[in-house]
């Protein structure tokens, strides 16, 4: 797909780390990006300095999501790309023992539902129906209508200690991109999904620096953190590239994560 002011995008999660890297991205090519987001304040930083939209929307929330299509489509017309970058996580083992008290725990259910509402229905929630609209678009010169990139992570292939929720949710992403990939087929719309291993985001950033040279330094080639903007080049080049479709591609610097 061409990527120029006659093409409209949506990125999730569009207002820092990796969807703030991928809207700049696009909005270097011309292209017209709308911002999902649950920070307005930053949201609308980043909408407006690369003239594009910002809507306050929370993946979970169906009324949310649906208005913020309607806000998106209004500013720029129907999207022929969605990138989703809205997620979240958070360790918690299965069940430990406390080692000071004894006391017995479990993982709270709860916060494994939220990390499967976020991650994983969020991102379906959103994929659905972006591809409805994009089933309405005619199809470009290259027959294609839209092209959908998700991200999971390495962590759904070699979660570590306390990732089962996070691990479930991501590889729950990868699971589901080649089903949606042969469910679009016929209408010319390309699903394709991103694993990133451990990047430089707002979330990283707050970690201790001797925490943040452990693990870049465990990286095999190159020893540091991904940066958003290599991210962004891999989403930009899927879009591109007609022919990549139903993939899950690590971008991860050939980490394979140990157990912690």
């Amino acid at each position: 797909m061409q990527l120029d002011t006659t093409v409209a995008a949506v990125v999730t999660g569009g207002a820092s780390g990796l969807g703030e890297a991928s809207a700049r991205a696009l909005a270097a090519q011309g292209v017209k990006v709308a911002l999902f987001d649950m920070n307005s304040e930053r949201g609308e930083a980043v909408a407006q300095e690369i003239g594009g939209t910002f809507c306050q929307v929370n993946v979970t929330s169906d009324e949310d999501v649906d208005a913020g299509f309607a806000k998106a489509r209004a500013a720029h017309g129907q999207e022929h790309i969605l990138i989703n970058c809205a997620g979240t996580g958070r360790s918690v083992k299965t069940a430990s023992r406390d080692r000071t008290t004894g006391e017995i725990r479990h993982y709270p259910l709860d916060l494994f539902e939220q990390l499967i509402q976020i991650n994983l229905i969020g991102t379906f929630r959103c994929v659905a129906k972006s591809a409805a609209g994009m089933l309405s678009l005619d199809p470009l010169e290259s027959g294609e209508r839209g092209c959908i990139i998700n991200t999971a992570s390495a962590a759904a292939e070699d979660g570590q200690i306390g990732q089962a929720g996070y691990s479930a949710s991501k590889a729950g992403i990868v699971g589901m991109t080649l089903p949606i990939a042969r469910d679009l087929m016929n209408d010319g719309i390309r699903v394709n999904t991103i694993l990133p291993g451990i990047f430089d985001t707002p979330l990283m950033s707050r970690a201790p620096d001797t925490v943040k040279d452990a693990l870049a330094a465990s990286v095999p080639f190159p020893k540091r953190f991904g940066r958003p903007e290599e991210y962004a080049d891999m989403a930009l080049a899927l879009i591109r590239n007609g022919y990549v479709n139903g993939e899950d591609i690590r971008l991860d610097g050939a980490i394979r994560m140990p157990p912690r």
